[in-house]
């Protein structure tokens, strides 16, 4: 064993595990959508010890038989915090212009950028106030002849929004802007607080209970540097699945092909961003909840390492995965969103401890890091896309690739599930008022037993005991999966209605972000290509990830810097725009 590297507060003990790689088996969770969901709700919630046959039928038990995790200690936060070095000082500003890199002004597919808001304004072509009366039309859900966008916002505060647009507009008046930021819109997710704002977290209920709110810290970076608020965005209710169904608000199709889901649960944010109605937004991501989205919608995404970004004022203490992060049309807007809200926050106790976020990164190791048999798992289109970019990488900016093993991914996954459903059950222990869906899978997840969650935990640390060798081994490994197995997830006859329960498929699409999640490491989304869809019209995005070492969001960045490098050179045809993509500057 190896000892634990200085520079770090927490990090694993060095440990291979080599343990050979075992396919998972066909999954057996029961596929049930529309009236028969409805009723089967509460046949599970009140017949005694169906939940717990439905718990064993998941293999949530086989944890039990694992003796490899017999000897090790269970580590129930996966929190790694990098030591601050005496030149890690926040700088002045994150968003000068001098700050922010811009994006090919003639790449094929182009999306505006937060520097194209921020030139129209300086031009004076545009000004914030006009920008915002052009959107809200296209949002608001409160007026009688609702756009087709309006199903992605959950609520807009018009006078909120066209106070901050003017207070904006009013600063470029007199040459004063804050930053690249000022005057540029944003949305967040439902979940996250904003002041003024009930907050629902996609279900029917006001988790505010009436009760006045502060904004919370990701909305309130991004605010103060001039950003216009311009309203709540959809999820799937309690970020409880992968599609970004909801019964209750509503579902946005897929901006791409609108037979297909946008992803969950930051549904709302990805379909915002890619319609082209905000350059950037805010979501989270227990299990995949941003790059999911972020892959369906091909966008940017950033799961950020466990704890950087402040998620007060609900620090959540008890919860071990889910982060907060942005999504954007492209990288240089999603590095400057994150160098605003990854600013350690004196209030809260884990990411006040990370040092704040550089604006210029350090030389860094080109090696990628491939556990092939996971890898392969993915349906041929996806494998073919990612494929064609690791190519690029290695061929034209000088990556190379290194085979390694990764221990008990199966397992990991069924120990992930049990970790985030027993916390979420701890948050949210009445079923009451819930979708169908959910009344099921709570009450299912509520039979796990103290021992198997204990098992999770020891897993949870053999597996980040075995990154940490692996990141020890190969300095600057970035670990690169497809983002999803499968090509986006089409919408089923009657599912926007009903809801439904797909527990394979969900557990299918979930097969590679979970990692990120369950270990603490960050993890960036970026598009890689798009695939033919098996229904309606439109061809669907494809994404691929890189997962790097704790504290390693700098280099991450500049991995998909590259990655964007392959979409606007490499790739064939280039980067595509939705059909229904909104031309925000030129209403």
């Amino acid at each position: 064993m190896s000892a634990t590297p200085t520079g770090f507060i927490n990090y694993p003990s060095p440990r291979a595990h080599d343990i050979p790689y075992q396919a998972p088996p066909p999954g057996k969770n029961p596929v049930i959508k529309g009236l028969v969901l409805h009723y089967l709700s509460y046949v599970v919630t009140s017949v005694p010890l169906l939940p717990s046959i439905l718990w064993s039928n998941a293999g949530f038990n086989s944890l039990r038989t694992r003796t490899e995790l017999n000897h090790v200690e269970a580590r129930y936060d996966p929190t790694v915090i990098p030591v601050s070095k005496t030149d890690d000082e926040a700088p002045a500003s994150y968003t000068s212009a001098s700050c922010l890199r811009g994006a090919l002004t003639d790449a094929t597919g182009r999306f505006y950028t937060v520097a194209d808001f921020h030139n129209a304004y300086k031009s004076g072509k545009l000004t914030p106030s006009e920008v915002v009366e052009a959107l809200l039309p296209l949002i608001r859900r409160d007026i009688e002849n609702r756009s087709v966008h309006s199903t992605a916002f959950v609520d807009t505060k018009v006078e909120h929004v066209r106070r901050a647009a003017e207070a904006s507009t009013k600063r470029w008046r007199e040459g004063k802007p804050l930053g690249v930021l000022d005057g540029v819109p944003f949305a967040i997710k439902d979940e996250m607080d904003f002041e003024g704002y009930k907050r629902y977290c996609g279900t029917s209920h006001d988790y505010t209970e009436g009760r006045e709110t502060a904004s919370s810290w990701c909305a309130a970076k991004i605010a103060e540097e001039g950003a216009v608020f311009m309203g709540k965005l959809s999820m799937h209710e309690l970020g409880l699945d992968t599609t970004n169904n909801n019964i209750t608000w509503g579902t946005p199709l897929n901006p791409y092909n609108d037979q297909y889901y946008c992803g969950g649960s930051s549904g709302g944010v990805a379909y915002a961003v890619a319609t082209g109605l905000v350059p950037f937004a805010i979501g989270s991501d227990g299990g995949g909840s941003v790059r999911i989205p972020s892959n369906f919608c091909g966008l940017y995404g950033l799961k950020p390492s466990h704890g950087r970004v402040s998620t007060a004022p609900l620090i959540q203490s008890a919860n071990t995965t889910v982060v907060q992060g942005p999504l954007a049309s492209n990288m240089a807007d999603l590095e400057v969103s994150y160098r605003v809200l990854a600013q350690p926050d004196p209030s809260h106790p884990v990411s006040r401890q990370f040092p704040p976020p550089r604006l210029l990164s350090t030389p860094r190791n080109k090696t990628i890091g491939m556990c092939k048999p996971w890898f392969d798992r993915a349906e041929p289109a996806v494998q073919d896309a990612c494929h064609a970019a690791l190519q690029y990488l290695t061929s034209e900016l000088g990556y190379q690739v290194v085979d390694i093993n990764l221990p008990l991914l199966y397992e990991g996954q069924l120990a992930h599930a049990m970790t985030i459903l027993s916390e979420a059950v701890t948050v949210q222990p009445s079923t009451t008022g819930l979708s169908p869906a959910n009344k099921v899978l709570l009450k299912v997840a509520a039979q796990t037993p103290a021992r198997d969650f204990v098992l999770a935990q020891r897993l949870r640390n053999l597996i980040m005991q075995h990154l940490a060798h692996l990141f020890q081994t190969h300095p600057g490994l970035i670990i690169v999966t497809p983002t999803t197995p499968t090509v986006g997830w089409p919408i089923g006859e009657g599912e926007l209605a009903y809801g439904m329960s797909d527990g394979n498929r969900q557990v299918r699409t979930m097969e590679y972000v979970w990692l990120a999640n369950f270990t603490g490491v960050p993890c960036l989304q970026f598009p890689v290509g798009y695939a033919e869809g098996v229904q309606g019209k439109g061809k669907v995005p494809v994404g691929m990830m890189g997962h790097g070492e704790w504290g390693s969001e700098d280099a991450l960045i500049e991995f998909g810097f590259d990655g964007e490098s392959y979409v606007q050179k490499g790739l064939k045809n280039g980067r595509l725009r939705p059909e229904g993509w909104v031309d925000v500057l030129n209403i």
